[in-house]
This record gives structure tokens, C-alpha cells and sequence, in this order.
């Protein structure tokens, strides 16, 4: 869709939502003038229009919390955007990582926050931010704790495991069998991860380079 074709409301401005292109988190909403999103596909800088202040505006220009747009697409309707992003930091002005972290809850919709921080996220990164908060328990109340505390062995061991068991649940067994054992091989990975203080971030940063590769030709590249 070219820039023209978009349907900008009566204030000249589409709604835009932010949302990491690495983990599907949605970081923030806004709005943009046409002004905000030229700059924006020009630069690959966050722009926006605040409505407030009625000033162009960048984020990341007081608080250093940049957002490098990989991607920007454009809805049905030609009247909302999604930036892709690659967020450096927090992106609400509270100093959080997502705007949204007030649950709403209705009687068919209740909210259940678990874990660590209480954003909404998709479920790896909720899943990663349950784990985290897991370091700080007692081992004798926490499977994540006890695996942490028995190092890089135990979990390794652990992942072998699990990894035999899938190919074991993908050669013979039912499809919910291969979900479960695909979860536990999943789980194990994020407790690696924790392990080394690495993320799931840094996982889909490396699966989104490998894009337009071929699989033969990427494990060629490797150092042996």
C-alpha cells in the first residue's frame, strides 16, 4: 500500500501499534501524522504525533528508549499501522516494558497474571518472565529453581531427555503426545537460556537473520 492510500482521520493522523518484531509483544500505541511515518520509513526511527503536545515526536529522544521499525504494515482498511520493532528498553513512559499492564476482566474474559512481571505478553515471553521470577524461590518449591541450581549438567541432561522423547512421540505416538513433549523440550530450552542470562529475544533475533538463507547453506557458514 503506498503512503497515499492510507485514510487518515479528521485530525490527519492513523493509529499506530508498536509490537516487537522479535517476540510479538505489543510495546505501545500511538498515533502518527503523515509527517511521522515519512520520517519513520525514511529513518527507521519510531515517529509519532503526540495529540497532546500537537508536536511530531520521536521516541526515544528524552529517554534514550529507541525503537528501530524493521517493519510497517498497513491494516485493511488503510487507517492503522503495526511497526515491527526492535525496542531498546522499556517503551511506556512509566518505565515499563509494555503500556499495557492493567488487566481488565470481564465475566467471560478473566485475567490470570502469573510469574514475573504482570504485562500482557504472548505466552513464550510470559512463560520466560515466570521462570525468571522463579530464581528467588527455594529450590524445594521450584522445579525451575532446582534445575538453575544444578547448573548447565542437569539441564542438559534434562534436554536430552526430553529431545528423546520427542522423537520418540513424532516416530510412534499420538499428536497431543507430540505437543506435550514439544512443550517439555521448549520449557527446558527457556531454563537453559535463563541459565545464561541469554532470552528469547536473542533466539528469534538469530531465527529472523536466518531469513532468505537456505538451512544447507546456513550450516555451512558455521565455525567447526
Amino acid at each position: 500500500m503506498k503512503l497515499d492510500a492510507l485514510k487518515w482521520d479528521a485530525a490527519g493522523l492513523v493509529t499506530v501499534v508498536v509490537q516487537s518484531a522479535g517476540t510479538g509483544e505489543v510495546r505501545m500505541v500511538a498515533h502518527a501524522s503523515r509527517e511521522a511515518v515519512e520520517r519513520t520509513l525514511a529513518t527507521g526511527e519510531g515517529y509519532f504525533y503526540s495529540r497532546s503536545r500537537r508536536q511530531l515526536w520521536r521516541k526515544g529522544e528524552s529517554s534514550g528508549h529507541t525503537l528501530a521499525v524493521r517493519e510497517v504494515w498497513a491494516d485493511c482498511d488503510g487507517d492503522a499501522l503495526l511497526y515491527l520493532v526492535e525496542p531498546t528498553g522499556p517503551s511506556c513512559h512509566t518505565g515499563a516494558r509494555s503500556c499495557f499492564f492493567t488487566p481488565l476482566e470481564g465475566e467471560a474474559v478473566p485475567v490470570t497474571v502469573t510469574g514475573g512481571s504482570p504485562l500482557a505478553a504472548p505466552t513464550l515471553l510470559r512463560l520466560e518472565d515466570t521462570l525468571a521470577s522463579r530464581v528467588e524461590r527455594t529450590a524445594e518449591k521450584s522445579y525451575t529453581k532446582s534445575l538453575l541450581e544444578h547448573g548447565a549438567g542437569k539441564i542438559g541432561a534434562k534436554l536430552r531427555e526430553e529431545a528423546g522423547e520427542l522423537a520418540e512421540a513424532l516416530a510412534r505416538e499420538t499428536d497431543e503426545r507430540v505437543v506435550s513433549e514439544t512443550a517439555d523440550v521448549v520449557y527446558h530450552a527457556l531454563v537453559g537460556l535463563l541459565s545464561r542470562r541469554l532470552h528469547f529475544r536473542d533466539v528469534a533475533a538469530e531465527l529472523a537473520r536466518r531469513f532468505g538463507t537456505s538451512g544447507h547453506d546456513e550450516k555451512a557458514s558455521r565455525p567447526r
